[in-house]
Order: C-alpha cells, then sequence, then structure tokens
C-alpha cells in the first residue's frame, strides 16, 4: 500500500498479458455496450455478471453518480522543425486561452517526445501554431502550457474539424468520436472519454429508476491519462452542482449509498467532502490524490473499468473500497479474461 503522504502510485502490482486488453469497442466484438462482462465484489464475495444486470445489485436509495463531460477529439497531427510529424494531444484548456498538451511521435509509440521544449513552435491545420511555453504542472517531464494562434477557438475550431479521439497503442484502429462517448456527456471538455459510464443505455437507466435508484451528475473534464507513466492524476476542472450535493447527503441520511461511476466522479465528489462525509457544492480545479493517506469519505462503491498496472487509479480504488477488496476483484478478473481499458468490461466494487 502507499505510505501517509505519498504521492506515489500504489505498490500493488500485476502482469496484464497483451490478450486482456480490449483492442477495439465491443460492438466490434459483436457485443452490445451493456452486454460487458460485470465483476461485483461485495462484502468479500465475487459474483460474476453481466453489465446489464447491474440494477440488481443495486438498493432502493442508492445514488449513481455520473459524469456529463463529452469527449473532445483531442489528437491533432502536427509538425515541428528538424523533428517532423508529431501527435499532440490537447489535454486541458486552462486560463486565458492556453492549453496543455502533450507531443508524441505518430504511430504506436509510449510516452511524450524529449526532443521538444520551451519555445517549439508546432505547425497545426488550419493554419495554427501552437508554441510550448513552460512545463505544466510545474515541474511536469510530458505537458506543456502551450499558446495557440490561428484559431480563435480551439474545441470548436481545430479539434472539432481536425482532431480525433485519443487512443493509445492496444487500440488497433481509429474510431470515430462516437464510440468514445457516454450517454451522461452534455458538455464538451474531457481529453479522454470517462470510460466507466460506457456500458450504461437508456433502457438501463430506466430500469435504475423504476427500482429506485436515482443518478445525478457531477462534471469533470478529464485530461490525459498517458498509463505507460504511471504517474499521479494531474489537475482537472470539476464541478459538483448543488442539487447533486443536496440529493447525495439526502440520501445517505436514509441509508442509501453513494456509488461513484469511475474514478472521475470520484475525484470530483472527494475534492470538497466534508470529515465527516458531507457532500459539498463547488467548483474549481483539483489536485486530489486518493489514497490509504487519504481514504474516500463520501463515495462508498465504484463502478469502473480494468485500469493498467501501477496507474494511480488503483490507489483510488484502494481509497474507497480498501486493498483487500482490490487485489482480490483484480486476481478474479485476470484469472477470468477480462477485458482491460476503455473498450474492456467492468466491476462493481462496494466497500465491505
Amino acid at each position: 500500500m502507499t505510505r501517509a503522504g505519498s504521492h506515489s502510485v500504489t505498490e500493488f502490482r500485476f502482469v496484464l498479458p497483451q490478450r486482456l486488453e480490449a483492442s477495439g469497442p465491443p460492438e466490434e466484438r459483436g457485443v452490445l455496450r451493456d452486454s460487458v462482462k460485470l465483476l461485483v465484489s461485495d462484502r468479500g464475495a465475487l459474483v460474476h455478471s453481466a453489465f446489464r444486470e447491474l440494477p440488481r445489485f443495486l438498493r432502493p436509495g442508492d445514488v449513481v453518480v455520473v459524469n456529463a463531460s463529452a469527449t473532445l477529439a483531442a489528437a491533432v497531427d502536427g509538425t515541428v522543425d528538424t523533428v517532423g510529424p508529431v501527435v499532440v494531444h490537447f489535454s486541458t484548456e486552462l486560463e486565458g486561452g492556453d492549453w496543455a498538451v502533450e507531443v508524441r511521435a505518430p504511430g504506436p509509440v509510449s510516452g511524450a517526445l524529449d526532443s521538444v521544449g520551451a519555445g517549439r513552435r508546432i505547425g497545426l491545420p488550419r493554419g495554427a501554431v501552437a508554441t510550448l511555453r513552460e512545463p505544466w504542472p510545474r515541474g511536469s517531464s510530458r505537458l506543456w502550457r502551450a499558446s495557440v494562434e490561428g484559431v480563435a477557438d480551439v474545441a470548436t475550431e481545430l479539434l472539432a474539424t481536425a482532431g480525433r479521439p485519443i487512443t493509445y497503442a492496444y487500440v488497433h484502429e481509429r474510431w470515430p468520436l462516437s464510440y468514445y462517448q457516454t450517454i451522461f456527456g452534455r458538455t464538451g471538455g474531457s481529453a479522454e472519454m470517462a470510460s466507466a459510464a460506457r456500458p450504461f443505455t437508456h433502457p438501463m437507466v430506466t430500469d435504475l429508476a423504476t427500482s429506485g435508484v436515482v443518478t445525478a451528475p457531477i462534471l469533470l473534464h478529464t485530461g490525459v491519462s498517458s498509463p505507460e507513466r504511471g504517474e499521479p492524476p494531474i489537475p482537472e476542472r470539476y464541478e459538483v452542482p448543488e442539487h447533486t450535493a443536496r440529493l447525495i447527503n439526502d440520501r445517505r441520511a436514509a441509508g442509501g449509498r453513494v456509488i461513484a461511476v469511475g474514478t472521475t466522479v470520484t475525484r470530483a465528489l472527494e475534492t470538497r467532502a466534508t470529515p465527516d462525509g458531507l457532500a459539498v457544492a463547488g467548483a474549481g480545479w483539483t489536485n486530489l490524490v486518493l489514497s490509504a493517506a487519504r481514504p474516500a469519505r463520501v463515495v462508498e462503491g465504484l463502478i469502473t473499468g480494468w485500469h493498467a498496472p501501477g496507474a494511480s487509479h488503483l490507489m483510488l480504488l484502494e481509497s474507497v473500497v480498501g486493498a483487500a477488496a482490490v487485489r482480490r476483484a483484480y486476481d478474479e478478473a485476470l484469472a477470468h479474461g477480462y477485458l482491460w481499458h476503455e473498450f474492456g468490461d467492468s466491476a462493481l466494487l462496494l466497500r465491505d
């Protein structure tokens, strides 16, 4: 486990076979969104099911909290003098119209380019030019604050016309942006899909409602995760609406549980949670790193995908349900051929 005060990744390690990396959406495999596998971990028991059966594992009075952020087409081809073709990942919109960006070589590569630095200019489509200013956040070896000239609005003029979804080496083909959206996405701003919600369908939400389970939104715009780096999460912009915080507190007081759909929702809710477990409305930037040193206060369960070895997401899962539960679930998923990453299978992890 992570030691108190540490922002390093969890000490939990495992080997992920390449055959368990989902290389494309389940639809490509002839599987509906809500038919991916679901592993349920509840009070030490593990149950294998399908995601469409989720409502039967929740209770009347539970609150399922979802992320209303929609995914941007955040990868754009560019060119750097003396370097050649590059791919720019637009991670996070910053104040003053700047963006946090990651610059990579084209193709299925790992990690950011080391051959770019402050002052480097990157030619982009539509005559735009991005200029790298300084590492972001301070001390980063991967992300840069960049100013973009030649377009008035990066998201609507550049990404919407010349961008495509960010992909990593385990995804073998390019898929339309619609494959990277969830039914809850309303406000564009995420560099990568809040993928825990991908298996949800509108009929399932209806089933939850008729069984007494309510859904409530937060907003957190995800930055790039760059899973091969094993870094703590970067600062992200979030909003917890007043009506969501009030609903959570009312339902918890009546005995309901708070089930977060994904690590993004957990991070947003826990950023302003009080020590005695009350949800608090608010908006801004979160630097929160959840771990054994800072366990979850509001969230009592997660609906989540399967995360790469060494990812900081594992530390967050442990903060909610405990290290033992996470390890049992991951051992079971590995033994039974569950698929990893944004197009893979799912888990419902409930606090013991």
